[in-house]
């Protein structure tokens, strides 16, 4: 049985029961000491019911069985039509649901009315189909930035290898590095590509991590490359204890500083590499100057294969997922990221991340 044959049927149920009983109520205490053949209902006595002026014992029994008929007839009657009023805003979800179901994510309920259960399962579903609808299209853009990335190395090595076919005299030697080069390129954008997907899925242990000492590490790991770019890092700071995965932290550290450093003034640009403890939770600030960024190209910087159009490239530049691993490695440890740029020049990157509790002894 459908739901609202069932709210129907109870409807009519509990609209039975109570004219049973209210009827039983006047059976017992308006009858009571009458001879027991007036107080069983015979349906020889049913026309009495219709006639005016009809009263008494012999005519209660039929009377009330036309009431209870017609009890039971109201109850189907008006509790289907209740039911179906009630149900309503449930059968629009349903039917969204099914337009969904077919791949149409466009399609919103806008449920109108008071709030009620109905209407925050509507507005629910709505905002899960936003969320589905931006997810959606940005797997689909990602999936195409992502092929035409991968499609560039591969079609270079090929132009490459029928360059060194129909030329058999050609310096060998300078082919090797440049496919060494270009494959080398393709394995860091498939790692890339891996560890963003590793992010996603938070698919890691959580252990306590000290941003401070990722820090640290991150810079000693990329001293050589701030050294030979002529860029001054610097780190300071107190412990920032938090929980989550050391080795996509250090990730995210290590991306934070090494785009702080290829983005910058070569020659005479620096670093700012801080660590803290704020009430809600622990920050990792990494600041560097540079050219000066147009407020509205900052928030593009974390989308795949984003590298601003207006930052210094070179050869360091990576794969373009260096922000968007980073985006990716906080939302999964439940924290924030925050992109400000300087108004000297350069960039803020700020990362939020909730604080570990603390260590019980014993």
């Amino acid at each position: 049985m459908s739901v609202r044959l069932k709210l129907t049927l109870s409807y009519a149920g509990f609209l039975m029961l109570a004219g049973g009983l209210l009827l039983a109520a006047v059976w017992v205490f308006l009858l009571r000491g009458t001879p027991s053949s007036y107080t069983l209902p015979d349906l020889a006595n049913l026309p009495l019911v219709f006639q005016p002026g009809s009263f008494g014992p012999a005519v209660f029994g039929p009377a009330a069985i036309v009431v209870m008929a017609f009890l039971l007839v109201f109850g189907l009657v008006g509790g289907w039509i209740l039911a179906g009023r009630m149900l309503a805003p449930l059968t629009r979800i349903t039917n969204a649901t099914r337009t969904a179901a077919h791949g149409s994510l466009s399609h919103r309920i806008r449920l109108p009315g008071r709030s009620d259960e109905f209407r925050e399962l509507a507005d629910a579903f709505d905002s899960m189909l936003a969320q589905l609808e931006a997810h959606v299209a940005e797997q689909r853009r990602f999936a195409a930035n992502a092929s035409h990335e991968l499609r560039t190395p591969l079609a270079i090595s090929k132009a490459l290898l029928d360059v060194a076919r129909t030329d058999p005299d050609r310096d060998s030697g300078e082919l090797v590095d440049r496919l060494h080069t270009v494959n080398t390129r393709a394995i860091d954008l498939t790692e890339a590509l891996l560890l963003l997907s590793r992010a996603d899925q938070r698919s890691f242990t959580r252990q306590h991590v000290d941003l401070s000492l990722l820090a640290e590490e991150a810079t000693e790991t990329l001293l050589p490359l701030a050294e030979e770019r002529g860029v001054t890092v610097e780190t300071f700071g107190d412990p920032a204890p938090t929980t989550g995965s050391h080795a996509l932290l250090l990730q995210l550290t290590t991306n934070l500083v090494h785009n702080a450093i290829v983005h910058n003034t070569p020659g005479r640009g620096a670093v700012w590499v801080h660590t803290g403890v704020r009430p809600a939770g622990v920050v990792l600030t990494v600041e560097n100057t540079g050219e000066t960024l147009r407020p509205e190209l900052v928030p593009t910087l974390v989308e795949p294969f984003q590298r601003g159009g207006e930052r210094v490239r070179t050869d360091h530049a990576g794969v373009g997922l260096g922000l968007a691993i980073v985006t990716s490695i906080t939302r999964a440890h439940d924290g924030t990221l925050t992109l400000t740029p300087r108004a000297g020049g350069g960039l803020r990157v700020t990362v939020a991340l909730p604080a570990a509790p603390p260590h019980r002894s014993g």
